[in-house]
């Protein structure tokens, strides 16, 4: 057994015994009350899952079983002379709830490679796709066609015992995640360079090859792709995408169904696609007043004016923060250290400082700050990735790396299959009379 495997079933099955006598002791205790609100809000701040691998506070910002992003650009392993921190190590920390040693990393990010190979019939799937089908609709066509290489789907018709369900699952999101950077790299490559891949690199991190496969031969891009992979990789377990692998998979959909799940989840307009939504925002505010170089007064007004037709800027507002998104500064930060003369940055850099002002004179909005989303789009167009269309892939493949350990937990801690009751409007209505 692997040392990440081993370390991971030591510490899963302790807490599956330790969650069970607490359930015996406390199963009756009530932890919410659900309104008719929240019933027809989408269910909104209803506590209702369990998700070890990070939680989101309202003011805080995302925390990494426990650790802030600015925690762990500090302690998470770094390449030598490196500033940004390797996702393997966040992988590993969401996992066993341990920072990893640089020796447990380097061994993560070989393991990674040996595991890397794509199916052929995966390729010939995305190349049987047209160029302008959604780039993420290939990724969930792609994770899909995958699906023939599931040990969970090949054990579970052997018979595995259920309390033995973790371990092929462990060993799918392993290879899963070992196998994205070729599966997304190859969309890009054939949908905006013609086919032109490229070969790996394994003496590259995981992130790193990433960036090599997509063609920037950048190290600073290397470390932004490290930032990135590591940022985006969970948002406690409510969000969409996390959700939706979370009850795809409590029905036993293996990981490839239920990850498939999720990026399609993640393809929403009101979820991961947003990140396209923003550079293509600015983009067209570059192009109506015809200059990479704005004035607040002209940008402010291209604010007023989007707003007055009905519309949201987008990057701004979040479901659960009252703060800037600690997933935003820490790309700010990135910026100011590599790329602080971009034009395209240092619009990123005004809206910062006139949307909030902005949106909080409405008196509507209870989040006025930006998300992740509103400056992702600027780095990556720096570097050269100006396909925005692309943008929720890259959010996709380090998405994978929070719901997949976190499958992993649910099935090492049996939870059941997710079944919530639902309501009529006419039994709705009988309960408020009654």
């Amino acid at each position: 057994m692997d040392p990440l495997k081993k370390k991971f079933q030591e510490k899963s099955a302790a807490l599956k015994v330790e969650i069970k006598a607490f359930l015996k002791e406390n199963g009756n205790t009530k932890v919410d009350e659900v309104t008719l609100s929240q019933v027809f809000g989408g269910m909104r701040g209803v506590k209702s899952m369990v998700w070890e691998t990070s939680q989101l506070d309202a003011h805080e910002g995302i925390r990494f079983r426990g650790y802030s992003i600015p925690q762990l650009r500090e302690l998470l392993p770094k390449v030598e002379g490196g500033e940004e921190p390797l996702p393997e190590g966040l992988f590993w920390l969401m996992l066993v709830g341990e920072i990893p040693t640089n020796e447990e990393v380097q061994w993560l990010t070989k393991e990674w490679q040996k595991r890397s190979d794509v199916p052929a019939h995966t390729f010939a799937a995305i190349d049987a796709m047209p160029d302008d089908s959604h780039p993420m609709a290939q990724f969930s066509v792609a994770i899909n066609s995958m699906q023939t290489e599931s040990v969970f789907t090949q054990r579970y018709a052997e018979g595995i015992s259920k309390h033995d369900y973790w371990d092929p699952t462990y060993e799918d999101a392993m290879n899963l995640i070992a196998k994205l950077p070729k599966v997304a790299a190859y969309i890009y490559r054939k949908v905006y360079h013609k086919g032109n891949h490229i070969k790996s690199d394994d003496s590259l991190d995981w992130a790193a090859n990433f960036a090599h496969l997509l063609g920037v031969e950048n190290k600073d891009f290397q470390s932004l792709m490290r930032l990135y992979l590591t940022i985006h990789a969970d948002h406690e377990g409510g969000n969409a995408s996390a959700h939706t692998v979370h009850l795809v998979g409590s029905t036993l959909s293996d990981a490839y169904f239920s990850l498939a799940a999720g990026m399609n989840s993640l393809a929403g307009p009101l979820h991961g696609l947003a990140n396209q939504e923003v550079i293509k925002w600015i983009f067209e505010m570059v192009e109506s007043l015809d200059t990479t170089k704005p004035s607040p007064e002209q940008i402010e007004q291209y604010i007023h004016d989007t707003l007055a037709k009905g519309q949201v800027i987008p990057g701004y507002g979040h479901a659960v923060l009252r703060q800037p998104d600690p997933r935003f500064m820490a790309q700010k930060k990135f910026a100011e250290d590599y790329i602080k003369d971009d034009d395209y940055v240092n619009i990123v850099w005004s809206l910062f400082e006139i949307v909030p002002r902005v949106l909080g004179a409405l008196g509507k909005v209870k989040n006025p700050w930006p998300n992740v989303d509103a400056h992702s789009g600027a780095l990556l167009v720096h570097y050269g990735l100006k396909e925005y269309t692309y943008y929720t892939v890259l959010f996709g493949v380090s998405r994978a790396l929070g719901v997949l350990s976190s499958l992993c937990w649910s099935r090492a801690l049996g939870f059941p299959l997710e079944r919530p009751k639902s309501m009529t409007f006419d039994a709705i209505k009988d309960l408020v009379k009654n």
